[in-house]
């Protein structure tokens, strides 16, 4: 089977070409190979390369900038995956798209999770976007996955916890406030690329949830992060509006992987768990990683 990775690069994407190459032929793109906001660009190089499988991970992710840069994040994030779309049941080919909790309002009680079937109702411009890049997908191809995910990490790329272990080692002494009423399940990017090899092996079609199991808040996770690290921290739990930023976040961004437990399919580890084996694996990595630069 032949695979297109758009964002194969990327923190989910280099996973994503890891695990698939095992058993497929990847075709990794990044933003330099294809623009994916060019219909013209995506449906040239597609029809050159004629996968069986187009899997998007690239996105526009930076969700405060994507209230001020709200053009590009429509091109981006909704144009993309509608161009995918379209070259995808122009040849043959199945389109799997990766979404995000940010598609829910979070008003749900703690800690009764999303399902598929619940309503969207996004509060950030990310999350509008995302959405209507589902709608984008779904209205392209019938021939689709998508994957919504949520507070992912992994070792490429930036995220909350290559943050988190950058400001430690920066100033050991020095308090770090991190939110602790917001809700969610700390989800590793190898796990869901290899959850998502398992859809593709079985034929999947629709929409899936796909975190880890279990859930914590921001300041949890943080502090479970640097004691599994062993990193030296000051860490003091706050209110999100003791931390204010331009983009609404969901209070609750708890998934339930309904979908793939109904198909006995789900892979996805308690949060916990996957923590311990991202530490095992890259705790030296990651603290090389965040020591650069730092005087």
């Amino acid at each position: 089977m032949k695979i297109v990775i758009t964002g194969g690069t990327g923190q989910l994407g280099g996973d994503c070409v890891e695990v698939l190459e095992q058993q497929c032929e990847i075709v990794s793109l990044g933003s330099k190979d294809l623009d994916i906001t060019s219909r013209t660009a995506v449906e040239r190089l597609i029809g050159e390369i004629d996968p069986q499988v187009i899997l998007n991970c690239a996105a526009f992710t930076k969700v405060d900038d994507c209230e001020t840069k709200r053009n590009l994040a429509r091109k981006v994030n909704v144009e993309g995956p509608r161009n995918l779309g379209v070259a995808a049941k122009k040849y043959g080919a199945q389109l799997i798209h990766i979404s995000t909790d940010y598609v829910f309002d979070g008003r749900k009680k703690i800690p009764e999770p999303y399902t598929e079937p619940d309503e969207t109702n996004p509060i950030s411009y990310y999350g509008v976007t995302k959405l209507e890049a589902e709608a984008a997908v779904r209205g392209a191809t019938d021939n689709h996955m998508i994957f919504r995910t949520a507070w992912m990490y992994g070792i490429r790329g930036q995220n909350f916890l290559k943050t988190m272990l950058r400001l430690a080692l920066n100033n050991p002494t020095r308090e770090i406030k991190v939110v602790s009423d917001q809700f969610g399940s700390p989800t590793w990017s190898y796990r869901l690329a290899q959850q998502i090899a398992r859809l593709i092996e079985s034929g999947g079609q629709g929409t899936y949830h796909a975190t880890s199991e279990g859930y914590c808040t921001w300041y949890e996770l943080a502090t479970e992060f640097f004691d599994k690290m062993g990193v030296p921290h000051s860490l003091a739990p706050c209110k999100t509006e003791e931390y204010p930023t331009p983009a609404t976040r969901p209070t609750n961004s708890i998934l339930e992987n309904q979908r793939l437990k109904e198909a006995g399919l789900n892979l996805m580890e308690d949060w916990q768990n996957d923590l311990t084996e991202f530490v095992l694996r890259f705790r030296d990595r990651l603290i090389n990683e965040a020591s650069e630069g730092l005087t």
